[in-house]
């Protein structure tokens, strides 16, 4: 598996980012070969975080599929031009998606998103797709079968790679291989790609094997410059949020930026931590408040759990949702639809969009080649 994944090294070659610059690059050029912009496809859309970065490489999004009600009205509230299906993916990859999205098999340009990790029933079995029946997983790729997209870019947690001790990773790119696709793999930092948090990804990357010899594909360098805080929060618009209680802002009033339970009176720390007092492990995420000179760690789904805390480097609260957006590197524009709490979880959910937007880029060039090849 090591040989599979190459690892990411920083380098001198990149300048520091521009976090929140969302202009649309002009693509054009002298080659004719090369088009402005190429259509994309995108399932689990979540929130918008992929999608909105693959559109800002350049490309045209022709249709997005998501369950959840709150993240659909999300992507509609942004982009109105989206042709958002709220709807169970399940229920969709049975019917014949060329008349749906308006697209001849083979003529989709990239397929993207990224299933929840299940285990599979008939995994090691090689029944190809069949391996994946029961999961949805499978619908992602009778998407893949049906549409036969030039590439594909399939995410999900690193933990995939050891998941049912590696036997789901391993079933996932025998049937990419056996629905035609060549693989490229990488666990990418989000904190390497301009985004002010650290958050790895396992990106999977498919080129359809007839166009494979034309052109290859590499992951993107990352940037010499890493954000942190300070960069994105002094100036963060105001929003709403999720306060602590009297009792637990309190206590974070003792804890230093950087610092967590250990940084303050054994006694308070071991009333406020309760059971968790005698768990074995370094239990750093308990009354962890983040600084203005580090990256913030994962974005979660709940600004406020026990053991996962992410105190503001300079008050006594966690962060709000306009500040977790933007660790999440969402321009200030994009809305969330739902409660405090729907928005909160759909910014944890999302992938970082500077992040989709520097692997959107190097998939853009591989389909340069790959048309400048014919």
């Amino acid at each position: 598996m090591d040989k599979i994944l190459p690892k990411t090294v920083l380098n001198e070659k990149s300048a520091q980012p521009d976090l929140f610059s969302y202009k649309q690059t002009n693509h054009k050029n002298n080659t004719d070969c090369k088009k402005s912009s190429y259509s994309t496809l995108e399932l689990f859309a979540g929130a918008g975080g992929l999608a909105l970065g693959i559109e800002k490489a350049g490309f045209d999004t022709i249709g997005l599929v998501e369950i959840d009600k709150y993240a659909s009205q999300t992507l509609k509230l942004n982009r109105p031009s989206w042709n958002v299906i709220n709807a169970d993916i399940t229920h969709i990859s049975e019917q014949n998606l060329e008349q749906l999205f308006c697209i001849n098999k083979g003529e989709l340009d990239l397929l993207t998103g990224g299933a929840p990790c299940q285990s599979f029933s008939y995994a090691g079995k090689r029944l190809g797709l069949e391996d994946a029946r029961g999961t949805l997983f499978y619908h992602y790729a009778l998407f893949l079968r049906k549409l036969q997209p030039r590439m594909f870019l399939f995410e999900n947690v690193k933990g995939l790679l050891s998941h049912d001790k590696g036997k789901t990773y391993k079933t996932i790119l025998d049937i990419f291989e056996s629905e035609g696709y060549i693989t490229h793999t990488a666990v990418l930092n989000a904190w390497h790609y301009g985004v002010a948090q650290k958050r790895e990804r396992l990106i999977i990357i498919g080129i359809r094997q007839d166009f494979a010899h034309h052109a290859s594909f590499s992951f993107p360098e990352p940037h010499k410059y890493k954000p942190v805080l300070r960069d994105i929060l002094l100036d963060c618009p105001k929003s709403e949020g999720t306060p602590y209680s009297k009792y637990k802002q309190d206590i974070f009033k003792l804890v230093p930026p950087g610092g967590y339970w250990r940084d303050i009176p054994e006694d308070i720390a071991k009333e406020y931590m309760k059971s968790c007092w005698d768990m074995e492990g370094g239990r750093t995420g308990i009354l962890r408040r983040l600084s203005l000179d580090e990256p913030s760690l994962t974005v979660l789904t709940s600004p406020s759990q026990k053991q996962t805390d992410r105190c503001h480097p300079l008050e006594a609260r966690p962060f709000t949702v306009r500040e977790n957006a933007r660790c999440q590197s969402f321009p200030d524009d994009w809305q969330f639809a739902g409660s405090i709490g729907q928005q909160y979880k759909q910014i944890g959910n999302a992938v970082p969009v500077n992040l989709a937007y520097e692997i959107g880029l190097k998939i853009k060039e591989t389909l340069e080649k790959i048309r400048c090849g014919h």
